[in-house]
């Protein structure tokens, strides 16, 4: 798979990732996944599923926005030359990351507010879509990090018809699956359908 992680800041993310032990390709990046802190990667993994279900090079990071903005700034604005067109930024609290990257770069970026306080990720949401004119971020919703992944898979599909494939049958599987439960309702009605799930 065209995948590629960098650890940075954190020797716990091959842990963290569930044990992943598959060896990673040092093929292009093409999406960048960048995160604040450890504790987000639980929330982030999802994006990273997605691009390697769709084989899509991918580098998932730690940098923190307020602990080392220098190495933010490098990561950012090299990231084009390496071969990024979209970058996906999560964060949560003050949520400061997403706006970050968008201010030093023309690249797409897709900011994933995520829970990490008693507000429940609301106040990361509301800071990542109040963005000031021309520094747009696209936002998902709280902690939907997979859905980060798809919108950055739309945007590389304008330019990659394989993805655009993908994209068609990933939307047609999950059409299939709906019409399947469905049917499978109306024929053991809702007490069985229950039991089983």
């Amino acid at each position: 798979k065209r995948s590629s992680i960098t650890f940075q800041h954190h020797p716990l993310l091959p842990a963290l990732l569930g044990g992943n032990r598959k060896k990673m390709s040092e093929s292009k990046v093409s999406v960048g996944i960048v995160m604040g802190s450890d504790s987000d990667l639980s929330q982030m993994v999802g994006a990273a599923k997605i691009l390697e279900q769709f084989n899509v090079g991918h580098e998932l990071t730690i940098i923190s926005a307020h602990r080392d903005p220098e190495k933010l700034t490098n990561w950012v604005q090299n990231a084009k030359s390496r071969g990024m067109k979209v970058i996906i930024a999560g964060a949560g609290m003050s949520a400061a990351l997403p706006g970050v990257v968008a201010a030093q770069t023309l690249l797409p970026v897709v900011g994933v507010p995520l829970q990490g306080s008693s507000l429940s990720g609301n106040d990361a949401l509301y800071s990542i879509v109040q963005m000031p004119r021309g520094v747009p971020v696209a936002t998902v919703a709280i902690g939907n990090s997979a859905n980060a992944s798809l919108l950055a898979l739309r945007i590389l599909a304008l330019s990659d018809e394989k993805i655009l494939k993908q994209l068609e049958s990933f939307r047609q599987d999950m059409k299939d699956s709906v019409n399947k439960k469905d049917a499978k309702l109306r024929s053991v009605g809702y007490t069985q359908y229950l039991k089983e799930k």
